[in-house]
């Protein structure tokens, strides 16, 4: 029974977005194919353990929820035309099967997904997180975690996007591109936060969700292909190369988160690196520096650096002034903290951590805290600093994160 749930749990992680995105183009109707693909997997939990997982696990589930969907369809006495559309096996390539390549030139139904839900009729929030939705299959409460709201609001938010974009018949493409511009902001924070959710997942039992890791680079680099001249579709993509180079270095073998300072450097992917550099340089040519760039800069010191005591902290201060110009939030504010606080010492950097605990940004985040209870402990401080600790593991769910923290606690008790 254990294999039968890894393998469900790992179908789910590959293929929801697949499956949702190829049931979206073909019936046009969002909660039709989240009801279908969730119907799929039920099914797939039942026969599973009596038939034996197939070898195909992604075909299986997209017939299951195909049959689903048509029967649905038949109840509601929909148009034969439409029927034998949407009866057609995928496999015989999209531009004889797919409506929406044809259309778009873009034959990946989860990239003219994204582009869909990123249509400007919908405010931007609500862009992003129905396509982290429809896309991830993350759940209401995750989603709204990522953007710091409440659930119920997040709920609502994504039932009004997918009713304005039925009523409105926003048809599923990417756009011609004239119109790409318009897009373009939310589709790439799209991507973005896909590859932070399987970076650093919001909870479970693991740091990483490497599917969701994968689909990002895999997405990015499409988007480089569609829009070679937008700079920030270049920074993006050598973000997220720079970022994932250095991913299977970040949890021990144990389950445990690994800090920067403590990573094995020689393990880091430096062919990843080298393309992650090569890709920055393409777009720092357009000179119109954008928040992705920046961000691609930074994690491009920490990647070039041979240790923590080397990296060059003061240019990565002045990359964070920059950043937070550009996007004033908390998170950059408090990751332009800890980079001062490695170039003046912990005493500035939790000064101001501080001032970010009074504006109160982050709410409910996990990270300030795991941030000042760290600059606390090298203070000395261990009494405040393990009352941060416990406060930061109060506030996270993922386990190698708990698991780090813990460690943490552990060793300011044994001091």
């Amino acid at each position: 029974m254990n294999d039968v749930t890894e393998a469900v749990t790992a179908a789910f992680h590959e293929e929801w977005g697949r499956l949702v995105a190829t049931l979206i183009g073909f019936t046009g109707d969002w909660d039709l194919a989240e009801e279908c693909a969730q119907e799929a997997f039920t099914l797939a939990w039942r026969t599973w353990p009596r038939d034996g997982v197939p070898d195909r696990p992604g075909a299986w589930l997209l017939t299951a929820a195909r049959r689903r969907a048509l029967d649905r369809l038949r109840r509601a006495r929909l148009g034969e035309a439409k029927l034998q559309q949407f009866a057609v096996i995928e496999g015989s390539g999209p531009a004889e099967s797919d409506p929406g390549a044809i259309d778009s030139g873009i034959a990946d139904e989860r990239l003219r997904l994204i582009f869909t839900c990123c249509h400007p009729a919908l405010a931007f929030e609500a862009q992003v997180a129905l396509a982290l939705r429809t896309l991830t299959g993350l759940s209401t409460a995750e989603i709204a975690r990522a953007f710091g709201a409440p659930e119920a609001t997040m709920a609502k938010r994504l039932v009004r996007a997918k009713r304005k974009i039925r009523e409105a018949g926003i048809p599923y493409r990417v756009p011609p591109a004239h119109l790409l511009p318009e897009r373009t902001r939310a589709v790439l924070g799209v991507v973005y936060l896909l590859f932070n959710e399987g970076y650093v997942a919001s909870a479970g039992a693991r740091l990483h969700r490497p599917v969701l890791a994968q689909e990002a680079l895999r997405l990015a680099a499409l988007l480089v292909e569609l829009m070679p001249d937008d700079p920030e579709a270049g920074g993006l993509n050598a973000l997220i190369l720079l970022q994932h180079s250095r991913s299977a270095t970040r949890m021990s073998s144990g389950g445990v988160l690994v800090p920067l300072e403590e990573q094995d450097r020689t393990r880091w992917d430096h062919a990843l690196i080298a393309a992650g550099l090569t890709a920055l340089r393409r777009a720092a040519r357009r000179e119109r520096l954008g928040p992705y760039q920046l961000q691609a800069m930074i994690a491009a010191c920490h990647v070039t650096s041979p240790s923590v005591e080397e990296t060059d902290w003061a240019r990565i201060v002045e990359l964070y002034d920059v950043l937070l110009s550009q996007v004033p939030s908390p998170t950059v504010a408090l990751n332009r903290a800890v980079a001062v606080a490695m170039r003046s010492g912990p005493e500035a950097g939790l000064d101001l951590l501080d001032d970010l605990v009074r504006d109160g940004g982050l709410g409910h985040s996990h990270l300030l805290p795991a941030a000042r209870a760290d600059l606390l402990r090298r203070l000395g401080r261990q009494a405040c600093a393990a009352q941060a600790y416990q406060a930061a593991l109060e506030r996270t769910s993922n386990e190698a994160e708990r698991a780090y923290l813990q460690r943490r606690l552990d060793e300011l008790a044994g001091t």
